[in-house]
This record gives C-alpha cells, sequence and structure tokens, in this order.
C-alpha cells in the first residue's frame, strides 16, 4: 500500500509516497502479533480452566456435567460482552486512532485475567465467588471485542496491498501462539503438580503470569507508529471541515447505513470458522474426559500440538489469498471443516493419542484457511473512517451465536445424545451458513484501502478502486 503525503484543502492528491520500510512493516506485525496473543492467552486461559476446574471450585454443589455447562456458561458471557467492546471501541478507534485504543485493550484485558489469579473460590466465599468470576469475565470480553479489529487494521492499514494477506494473518496466529501457551503453561502444571495441587493453587499460576506478559506487550506496543491510512483519512476529514462541508456521521451510524450487507457477510462468514474452532480446542476437553473417559492430560497435549502446526499454516494460506482471492481460500476452510468433523470425532473415539492429533491438527489446519484471511476479507470491506467500527462489529456480534454457545451446545448434544453425532451436525450447519454468506459477498483482495472512502455509491461495497496498468496503488480522493 503507498501512502500519500498530506495535502492542503482542495488540493489534488498528493503523490505517493513509499510504504513502511520491511523493518518498520516487521515491527508493526510483530507490536500486533504481542498484543494479540497475549489477549488470546488470557481469554483461552479462561476457556481451558473452565473445562479443567472451574465447575469444582466455582460450582461444587452441581453434578459434574452440569458443573461443566455452568462453567462455560460464563464462559459465553465473556462473549456477550464482546460486541460492546467492537461498539465502543470501534467508535473510539475510528474517532482517535487504532494504537491508543489497542494499549487500552491491552490493560484491560490483562489486569482482569490476574485478578481472576486472586480470586477467592466458593469454599472460601460461596457465591460471591462465581459473581465475581462471572464480573472478571465480562472484562476480558469487553477488552477482546476491541483488541481484534485494532490489532488487524493497525497491519493492513501499514502493509504492501499485494500482500496483505500475508502480513495481516500475522496478528491472527495469535489466537493459536495465545491457545498454544495457555495449553502448554496448564500441560505442564498438570503434569508436574497432583490432582490436588493443581486444584488447590496450581491453577492460578497461568493466571498471574499474565501480568508479566503485559508489560511485554505494553514495550512493544507504544514503540509503533499510528496507520497512516487513519492519519490520511483523519487529514482529509480536516480539509473537509476547513472548508465547510457537513460533519460527518458517527462511525457506527455510517457502517449501518453504508456497510449493513458487509456486516451480515461478516456476521455470516464468522459462523463456522467461530464454532468449528472452540469445537476444536474448547470441547474437546469435556469429549475425552467425560465420554472417552480419557485425563485430562491427553486433550491438552492434543491441542497443544495441533496449535503449533495452526501457527504455521496461517501465514500460508494468508499468502494463498493473496494469490487466488479471499473467498475461495476462506470457503476451502468452511467445506474443509465441514467434511473433516465425522472423522475428526472417529479418530478421537480410537483412544489412540497419535489419531486425537491427527484429529485435531487437521481441524485447525482447515480452520486456518478460514481465520488466515479473514482479517485483509474484513478490512477490506469497510472505509477508513469506520474500518474499525466495522469490522469489529461483524466479527465480534457473530460471535455472540457462534463461539459462546459452541462450547454449551456441543456438551448439552453430547450429554442429550450421548455421543458425538449431532454435534457434528451442528458444525456442518454452521458451516452451510458461512459458505452462503461467502456467496453474498464480493471479491477484495485487489481494494486500496487509502481509496476505500465510503462517501459515494459503491464505496467499499464492490466496487475496487481504480488501479494503474502497472499494478501500483495509487491511492484516489474518496
Amino acid at each position: 500500500m503507498v501512502a500519500p503525503s498530506s495535502g492542503s484543502a482542495g488540493s489534488s492528491p498528493a503523490a505517493a509516497s513509499p510504504g513502511p520500510s520491511p523493518r518498520a512493516l516487521r515491527r508493526i506485525v510483530a507490536a500486533s502479533l504481542v498484543g494479540t496473543t497475549i489477549e488470546w492467552y488470557d481469554f483461552f486461559l479462561y476457556g481451558s480452566a473452565a473445562a479443567l476446574v472451574f465447575d469444582e471450585l466455582f460450582f461444587p454443589d452441581s453434578d459434574p456435567l452440569v458443573g461443566t455447562l455452568l462453567a462455560f456458561l460464563t464462559y459465553a458471557v465473556g462473549f456477550a460482552a464482546r460486541p460492546v467492546g467492537a461498539l465502543v471501541f470501534g467508535h473510539y478507534g475510528d474517532r482517535l486512532g487504532r494504537k491508543k485504543l489497542l494499549v487500552v485493550s491491552l490493560l484491560l484485558m490483562g489486569g482482569a485475567t490476574f485478578a481472576i489469579g486472586l480470586l477467592p473460590t466458593h469454599a472460601t466465599v460461596g457465591s460471591l465467588a462465581p459473581v465475581l468470576l462471572t464480573t472478571l469475565r465480562l472484562v476480558q470480553g469487553f477488552a477482546l471485542g476491541g483488541e481484534w479489529g485494532g490489532a488487524v487494521l493497525l497491519v493492513s492499514e501499514h502493509g504492501d496491498a499485494r500482500r496483505r494477506g500475508f502480513w495481516a494473518s500475522w496478528p491472527q496466529t495469535g489466537a493459536p501462539a495465545g491457545q498454544l501457551l495457555a495449553t502448554g503453561v496448564l500441560a505442564l502444571l498438570t503434569a508436574l503438580l497432583s490432582e490436588s495441587a493443581f486444584t488447590g493453587w496450581g491453577w492460578r499460576v497461568p493466571f498471574l503470569l499474565s501480568g508479566v506478559l503485559v508489560l511485554v506487550g505494553l514495550w512493544v506496543r507504544l514503540a509503533v507508529d499510528e496507520s497512516p491510512v487513519f492519519r490520511l483519512a483523519r487529514e482529509r476529514a480536516a480539509a473537509r471541515a476547513a472548508a465547510g462541508a457537513p460533519v460527518e456521521e458517527p462511525p457506527l451510524r455510517a457502517v449501518l447505513r453504508r456497510h449493513w450487507r458487509d456486516v451480515l457477510v461478516a456476521m455470516g462468514a464468522r459462523m463456522a470458522e467461530n464454532i468449528s474452532f472452540y469445537v476444536l480446542t474448547a470441547f474437546i476437553l469435556v469429549y475425552v474426559t467425560a465420554h472417552l473417559d480419557l485425563s485430562q492430560q491427553t486433550g491438552l497435549n492434543a491441542v497443544l500440538l495441533a496449535s503449533a502446526v495452526h501457527f504455521c499454516v496461517i501465514p500460508l494460506w494468508g499468502a494463498l489469498s493473496d494469490r487466488v482471492g479471499r473467498r475461495p481460500v476462506y470457503c476451502a476452510g468452511a467445506v474443509g471443516v465441514a467434511l473433516w468433523i465425522f472423522p475428526f470425532f472417529a479418530l478421537l473415539d480410537t483412544r489412540s493419542f497419535p489419531l486425537m492429533a491427527l484429529a485435531v491438527t487437521v481441524g485447525l489446519v482447515l480452520h486456518g484457511a478460514m481465520y488466515a484471511p479473514q482479517a485483509a476479507f474484513f478490512s477490506e470491506l469497510f472505509a477508513t473512517r469506520m474500518r474499525y467500527s466495522g469490522a469489529s462489529i461483524g466479527a465480534q456480534f457473530s460471535s455472540v451465536a457462534a463461539g459462546a454457545p459452541a462450547p454449551m451446545i456441543a456438551t448439552a448434544l453430547l450429554a442429550e445424545f450421548d455421543g458425538p453425532v449431532m454435534v457434528a451436525v451442528y458444525v456442518i450447519a454452521a458451516a452451510l451458513l458461512t459458505v452462503v454468506a461467502l456467496a453474498c459477498a464480493a471479491e477484495t483482495s485487489r481494494r486500496d484501502l487509502a481509496a476505500v472512502g465510503g462517501d459515494g455509491p459503491g464505496d467499499g461495497n464492490g466496487v475496487p478502486a481504480p488501479s494503474p496498468a502497472d499494478g501500483s496503488r495509487e491511492p484516489v480522493e474518496p
């Protein structure tokens, strides 16, 4: 992507200037990746702990399976707060900038996670314990609702347009990296500690470690610059205001008026990606312990190995989306997950660890085909002055219907039908919704983010910015 220098009001677009140097771009990618890794570590840590110990610590009076459902209910509460975070962070991110809001989201998430590590349990304070746990989960969800959009936009709006899918996929690797880190720490603790020691105090250690990780994330994030595309949009807005143009409508209203179809496309695209991920990484811990009578360590180790492969393949899928387009890669992932889900459970049922690890690994590789192009795809759907709001709303509102209830629905289906068949049908239905959403979308991989203004018919709604014959990405005034 080429970012033009600013010009005075009423001037023609300035000559394009080169984008950030490779070193600067790597620093920006690292800042986004470190932050998303920490925030996903915090978020996934809760999900793993909910499956392993929270039922006993915070809901001890319930039947074991009911206790697990209640623990997952507090887990889902975090998803309910994510749309609120998307609205708040999106609004201020489009007004104040991407960087400032990313720092705030990191502090909120890290503080809430650290506090969970200090919580008294039901044995100490009774019913107050789950109330405090739920409150901190709300803070986590609120912060994560604002984190994702800002992190992917910071990279998407800095990078080379022809490799945007590749560069923007790196913040997406924060999810498997966070999963890998959270699962790895829990696997290490469950291996080193007795069950009573882990239940008594060991589960707190991963949450308390979040405080150290947040300091590292802040140090990296504070060193990067604001998005040049956002700065250009602010300069244009200031020039229009100085020339007496009407005041811009708030980003949220603009998204709902100009980009409501794109919001629906993003929400539909998230269904298979979100549901399959939580079935593959969170519900599996319930399945291997409650249905297969295997140890917690077995499920954790399978997810641990698969997450490492997931981390490696996401940039490859992102690079492929630059070559063949976002939709073909995304659709291949949705169809692949639908075809794999029955073999996935069949391999788990063998109780052979190598085959179980293979089941999760293939599932997450296919999931990566959806998750990798998602960052660039959602960024390209929306205009700059409403991009943070649009991408965040599309991504996070769908999580309430997709990722939030996925572990609970899967657990309830397992209990009701005493087997995984209906869980597989549930994942396949989500994949069909995603394929339909993608069929309704335009290909976005050739759009120039600096040229998508959203102020005219077609801007950001299927009409890419014109490109010179030589393939360069010269921005035009919206």
